[in-house]
């Protein structure tokens, strides 16, 4: 267990069960990107891109423990880890790099779903309007703690169910055919369809700043593990399912595929299910956004003592000031394919060096003690 270098612990009033653990992982994952990532993947694993989701969930599975092996030996938040294993100069710099890490997370997600209502419902809506809207909304959430935010992630989960569901209407008109041959592609090409999954899979991170917020913190490992396999079997299934309806040549061709599958919903009462879906999807967006925003502000108060709501004030500011700089769908492409490439190299490089770092410290204090 390392020393103790605490920063400030929240109040009794404000833990949560160990369970909403659980809520805050997929909260973090079902996001914006279910809507178009399956084109994305089928680019280099084809037919065969559901092994790419799983593969990607089987990692996550393995970073998740990297990170609760982390949180359990350091009793704090990443802050509190930072400034004991490496220092507070070079700790600082890191909880400056994750503030910015978790801001453009919450950009990404919040222009992408920009872009969607630009495309399918309000073509000519200017970009600053809908996130000032959607900035504003989530800062009146963040601002009343984690404790609603994550039970905005509750009301997400569930609005997104008969959501997800409705894509089932497609299966009348699928070819199972289509997953065949199985196993084609090579592992390379299994690995870069894995690869490819990074951004819809970022997010559980946020568990390295919610964790002083759970009580047993320890028993909440169980239920993150359940929300990962959840969030990849929601993605494999979604994969599955448009890997059947479209051959690969229109899979290739479909931006946004779920959105796709959406317009195939045949009710009598709703012409066009895909407005109600796009709309209603910001119930399953606005947390995503909240988790991320909260844990950037809280990474700015414990680490520089700035109120949490300053420090989420001045991260709206800034990020409303950049939705200028990104107007059109290939500058979307450009964002997202940026931030995938940040994400992947800092939950595969960092959480591992972090778990190791911290090891080796624990190992040459205890070295210390024995002499």
């Amino acid at each position: 267990m390392m020393p103790a270098t605490h920063t400030q612990a929240p109040s009794e009033s404000r833990l949560l069960s160990p369970f909403f653990s659980f809520f805050i992982v997929v909260g973090a994952q079902i996001s914006v990107g279910v809507l178009g990532f399956e084109r994305i993947i089928a680019t280099f694993s084809g037919q065969d891109a559901w092994l790419s989701v799983v593969l990607a969930g089987m990692t996550v599975h393995v970073l998740v423990w990297l990170l609760y092996g982390i949180l359990k030996r350091g009793e704090g938040d990443l802050v509190a880890i930072h400034k004991a294993v490496l220092g507070k100069a070079f700790g600082g710099l890191l909880n400056l790099y994750f503030i910015g890490y978790f801001a453009l997370l919450a950009y990404t997600v919040i222009r992408t779903y920009i872009e969607i209502i630009q495309m399918w419902m309000f073509v000519e809506v200017y970009v600053w309007v809908l996130f000032l809207l959607l900035v504003c909304l989530a800062y009146s959430y963040v601002t009343n703690g984690l404790r609603v935010v994550v039970g905005l992630c509750v009301i997400g989960l569930f609005v997104s169910a008969p959501l997800l569901l409705a894509n089932y209407f497609a299966f009348t008109h699928a070819n199972v055919s289509n997953l065949f041959p199985m196993f084609e592609h090579s592992p390379q090409a299994i690995l870069l369809g894995s690869k490819a999954m990074t951004l819809n899979m970022l997010g559980f991170e946020v568990l390295l700043v919610a964790y002083p917020f759970l009580k047993n913190g320890p028993a909440s490992q169980k239920w993150s593990h359940l929300a990962v396999f959840t969030t990849t079997l929601i993605y494999t299934l979604a994969i599955v399912l448009t890997t059947i309806y479209f051959n690969q040549n229109q899979l290739n061709q479909t931006i946004w595929a779920t959105i796709t599958l959406w317009k195939v919903v045949d009710l009598s009462v709703i012409e066009r299910f895909e407005y109600i879906g796009i709309s209603t999807w910001l119930f399953v967006v606005l947390p995503t956004i909240c988790l991320l925003l909260w844990a950037a502000s809280r990474i700015a108060n414990q680490a520089f003592s700035i109120k949490q709501r300053t420090g989420l004030r001045l991260l709206i500011v800034l990020l409303f000031v950049c939705s200028f700089f990104v107007v059109g769908r290939k500058e979307v492409n450009q964002l997202n394919d940026m931030t995938a490439a940040i994400g992947f190299w800092t939950i595969i490089t960092y959480v591992p060096f972090l778990y190791i770092a911290q090891k080796v410290k624990l190992a040459v204090i205890k070295g210390g003690n024995k002499r």
